[in-house]
């Protein structure tokens, strides 16, 4: 078929970009190699419009093993010959369409790029972002996606021990399925996604191809439309039963010492692993199409090629020792097939039956290489002004605080998450998960070391919204203060950028300035960028989703026996808030969703400020002076100290400290950088000797059941928790949910 601008423009390249491919040729593509560059030049592999930005991230730290972009994913050391390798990613556009394989699939890929690299997957976490839950599509989509999560990670064997969950109408068409994996290697024995060796032979292990898939990295670089379910062909189909097998001879395969690299077959399929491991090794390969294992009959080239098929592997073995791998597949009864060798050339020459196909330069195709790099327009979002325009003494103080309290309970981003967490297994690969006591985040044993790994995804999309820049820094503060509170120091993170289309000056200004704000607290912390992924597009006719940058972290704890929880633990214990209490109702869940203002500024945050904090809540608990830790975040104080009473069912008898901050602001506002602990009363002088000059408060102290907030009776903790516990499911009870559910 004749091959022009218009077929190019059907497969998603500008016109600007189709000449350039011809001049990068010196000829004019066959179909076969623009599609290769379809796929490779699409904003989901190639990042052409995000690159710029992503470069001025923080990427070098004392810890980091690999620096990001070098491997499929991020390594960092924890000590006693150990490293940890972890990554987050999007599935959001193929969730949207099929919600229970796009969001399986998510879970499969995350995994496939950890234990690429060697590492054993031990953890798994997930970030999700919902319309309203009252709506029938949105409890669609819940269920279908939550079920596929469950699904794949279950029967993987990875246990699924945190995340978090938001539901805002903004993301009603377009779901945001954010997948993070957390994998422990030994240093030194890591493997490569590299090819080198001229004449090493390249082998095709894992799951046979099909067509499902095909054009998905391009369908993710576009928004989602009435039309997308046609225009996707069909979204991948996982196998975690395969894929289990797969891990198992991947780890297997590589103490052999027989392979040169490794590279799972993502987005982009055979295009991707084959370009990426030979740009790297500044080599070319020659593959023969027709040896692919397939599953389906007469496929064309083309679609071998940008298959996305899952639980697939691309590997270069060194010539000779091809048996002793060809063994290994042969015993976990999975396909390996040999499909090609290493070439000197820097080409990648694609034949079918002898016919040569395509031929590309490698280089051309990748991130670094040939590959366009842009730097679009950015402007100040017009909403802005309706932001600043907002101002506090206009929201009327409630008179029953109460009654605004047990509708804030409620609120599906506050309210238990049992309904969805209870469709994980937290616990499978015994003895991994530290999941009996609560925690800021989840920590887990990182075996067979000692040490435990705190680990948590984080972002309020809401407070990026009203102010990128400060967004982005809470966004990895919160991360940060969670990990902390949990006994962990930050190690580093990876993130998952999800924002609207890029060509939008507006979107294009969230993008920019949340970088920024992620970059400045980044340095703070000390945790560098180790990688993740960045998803655009995330789009619908009525308009972009809230800017969106979730920040995946891992922290260290020496053992696992300092883990530090987040539950009072016994009547009589004083409370204090460490930190200082703001006149503040900014951008809070009670503001938006109770006093339905839609437009205010970010919640009071400074970096200095919540650094300091950090630092003091680790010294508190390191000296062992403090029972419990829980940071303030949605829903504010009261929310806060209502979730540290729920494990152990004991209740509070607390006083507002400082008499001249609204009471709205005081119990419900969410001015960062603040901490509840619980202390004993034999500890109380060493808890503010340590504490020092740093502000604090001292709020009341744990009861055993009754709740009092300014000397009025709030009743039992009981009937708190049951509000809390039972929200969702009663805003589910026989609607569209349970049916969806019960015919995955």
């Amino acid at each position: 078929m004749e091959v022009t601008v218009k077929t190019a423009k059907q497969l998603r390249l500008t016109e600007e970009e189709f000449e350039l491919i011809k001049q990068k040729l010196g000829r004019t593509p066959n179909f076969t190699e623009l599609c290769a560059f379809s796929g490779m030049w699409s904003e989901h592999c190639s990042y052409k419009n995000s690159i710029k930005y992503l470069k001025t991230l923080p990427r070098e730290g004392k810890k980091m093993l690999v620096k990001a972009g070098e491997e499929n994913a991020g390594l960092m050391d924890i000590g006693d010959g150990f490293g940890v390798v972890f990554k987050i990613e999007s599935h959001n556009h193929p969730s949207a369409i099929e919600p229970f394989q796009g969001a399986a699939t998510g879970v499969g890929g995350i995994h496939r790029d950890i234990f690429t690299m060697g590492a054993r997957p031990i953890a798994s976490l997930n970030s999700l972002r919902f319309g309203n839950l009252k709506e029938a599509k949105t409890q669609h989509l819940l269920a279908g996606i939550v079920h596929g999560i469950g699904h794949y990670g279950n029967c993987f064997g990875v246990p699924t021990v945190g995340g978090e969950i938001y539901f805002e109408q903004c993301y009603h068409t377009n779901p945001l399925v954010n997948a993070m994996s957390v994998g422990i290697v030994k240093n030194g024995e890591t493997i490569s996604a590299t090819a080198k060796g001229l004449g090493n032979p390249v082998f095709f292990v894992g799951s046979a191809t099909g067509k499902d898939g095909i054009g998905g990295a391009s369908f993710a670089s576009a928004d989602i439309t009435a039309e997308s379910a046609e225009e996707l062909p069909a979204v991948q189909v996982g196998d975690p039963f395969q894929e289990k097998k797969l891990l198992e001879a991947c780890l297997e395969v590589i103490k052999t010492g027989a392979v040169v690299g490794m590279q799972d077959m993502g987005a982009a399929g055979i295009i991707c692993s084959t370009a990426e491991m030979s740009a790297k090794g500044e080599v070319g390969m020659r593959i023969d199409l027709e040896k692919v294992p397939t599953r389906q009959k007469n496929m064309k080239a083309w679609e071998l090629l940008l298959s996305e098929s899952q639980e697939r592997m691309l590997m270069v073995v060194e010539k000779g020792r091809e048996s002793e791998v060809q063994r290994v597949f042969d015993k976990w009864d999975l396909p390996c097939s040999e499909i090609g060798e290493v070439t000197g050339d820097g080409m990648l020459h694609f034949y079918m039956h002898g016919e040569l196909e395509a031929a590309i330069p490698a280089h051309e195709l990748v991130l670094g290489g040939g590959a366009p790099q842009y730097n679009r327009d950015y402007k100040e979002p017009a909403y802005f002004s309706k932001i600043k325009a907002f101002k506090a003494d206009t929201v009327e103080v409630p008179a029953d605080l109460k009654a605004v309290a047990e509708q804030l309970i409620s609120i599906p981003n506050i309210a238990n998450k049992r309904w969805v967490y209870v469709q994980y297994d937290s616990m499978v690969g015994a003895g991994t998960s530290t999941t009996n006591t609560p925690a800021d985040a989840a920590v887990v044993i990182a075996k067979p070391t000692n040490k435990g790994l705190a680990l948590t995804t984080d972002c309020n999309s809401r407070y990026v919204y009203a102010d990128p820049f400060t967004g982005g820094m809470i966004a990895v503060a919160e991360a940060a203060r969670n990990i902390v509170c949990s006994g962990g120091q930050p190690l580093g993170i990876t993130n998952c950028l999800n924002f609207g289309n890029p060509y939008d000056p507006q979107v294009y200004y969230q993008f920019v300035y949340a970088l920024k704000g992620m970059s400045e607290a980044c340095l703070k912390f000390d945790t560098p960028v180790t990688g993740g992924n960045v998803s655009f597009y995330n789009q619908n006719p009525d308009g972009p989703v809230y800017p969106t940058p979730t920040i995946g972290m891992v922290g260290l704890l020496d053992s696992v026996n300092d883990k530090m929880t987040m539950d009072f633990k016994q009547a009589g214990d004083q409370l204090f808030l460490v930190g200082t209490s703001r006149n503040d109702i900014n951008s809070s869940e009670y503001l938006h969703k109770i006093k339905k203002v839609e437009f205010s500024p970010a919640p009071h945050f400074d970096l200095e400020e919540e650094a300091t904090l950090q630092n003091k809540i680790a010294e508190l608990i390191k000296a062992g002076v403090i029972a419990s830790a829980h940071d303030t975040s949605e829903g504010g104080l009261f929310i806060t100290l209502i979730e540290s009473c729920f494990n152990r069912n004991l209740g509070v008898d607390v006083k507002a400290a400082k008499a001249e901050i609204r009471k709205d602001a005081y119990w419900f506002g969410e001015a960062q950088s603040r901490v509840v602990v619980s202390v004993k009363a034999d500890k109380v002088e060493a808890f503010k000797k340590v504490l020092g000059s740093h502000p604090y408060e001292q709020l009341g102290q744990v009861t055993s059941g009754a709740v009092s907030i300014d000397g009025a009776g709030w009743g039992t903790i009981d009937t708190w928790k049951n509000k809390y516990d039972t929200a969702i499911e009663n805003l589910l009870a026989g609607h569209e949910s349970e049916h969806a559910l019960s015919a995955l």
